[in-house]
């Protein structure tokens, strides 16, 4: 019992169960665990490191959901998830030596242009309209693979969102794109994990409680996700990228 004593493990618990269960379909829940792991008053690289090992375990929760389903592109994800997984290997190495605050403003454009096509484009991911990759296709996919990897170990925020609205891109819908993305974001969270670890940089006390939260949550997320159909991902998904982009101005201008 002395372990929940504070209340700091039994918050974080709590808090890694919400954002799980928001990941799992939209991306985001970086926000609710890094402010989370924040109050706990650990140093930020340490922060950063905690939050990483307890996003693996929710992330790996989430896409064993979504491949029992089927609503994952196996084929696809085989090739792209090695490029994810060195992109966010890169890119925990290339932070460690500079600051990635002048990310902010370019962040902030990409998501606000993310949000304003998929409240224009109505019908937009409601059906799955992707028959396969040309060459072309194909090596602009493992490019946005391992930018969104790089980005993910490098900074983080909003990268569940971006790889979801790259798949929608390629004509997957909703559903179908969210899966496919959680994929990915496990691949950048697993390396952003293990390098994290390596350096000292991980709380397991608080990474540990937090993770087995986040497994639970991502599993009830993406269990919701699939009872809900694209109907529910596409709101929450708008929401969720909403809330990234203030979360960014306010950052901004603080």
């Amino acid at each position: 019992m002395e372990f929940f004593a504070d209340g700091t493990i039994l918050f974080l618990i709590l808090m890694g169960f919400l954002a799980a269960f928001i990941d799992a379909v939209a991306g985001g829940g970086g926000l609710i665990t890094i402010p989370s792991i924040m109050c706990t008053g650990i140093p930020l690289v340490e922060v950063l490191g905690t939050n990483k090992m307890a996003s693996v375990m929710g992330a790996l929760s989430s896409f064993l959901t979504f491949i029992r389903a089927g609503k994952m592109d196996t084929a696809l994800i085989r090739k792209l998830f090695p490029v994810s997984f060195l992109g966010s290997a890169a890119g925990v190495m290339l932070v460690r030596q500079m600051p990635s605050d002048f990310l902010r403003p370019l962040v902030l454009v990409m998501l606000i242009a993310v949000a304003v096509y998929s409240v224009v484009k109505k019908d937009w991911g409601t059906e799955n309209v992707y028959h396969g990759m040309t060459r072309k296709m194909f090596v602009l996919s493992l490019a946005v693979a391992f930018v969104f990897g790089f980005y993910d170990g490098f900074f983080g925020p909003g990268t569940g969102s971006f790889l979801l609205f790259a798949f929608l891109l390629a004509g997957f819908d909703f559903l179908g794109a969210a899966a496919n993305a959680r994929a990915l974001n496990f691949a950048s969270n697993i390396a952003a994990a293990l390098i994290f670890s390596y350096f000292g940089a991980v709380n397991f006390s608080y990474a540990i409680p937090m993770g087995i939260a986040m497994i639970f949550g991502a599993t009830c997320g993406a269990k919701m996700a699939l009872k809900k159909g694209t109907g529910y991902v596409r709101p929450l998904f708008i929401l969720m990228t909403t809330v990234l982009i203030g979360k960014q101005i306010l950052e901004l201008f603080r």
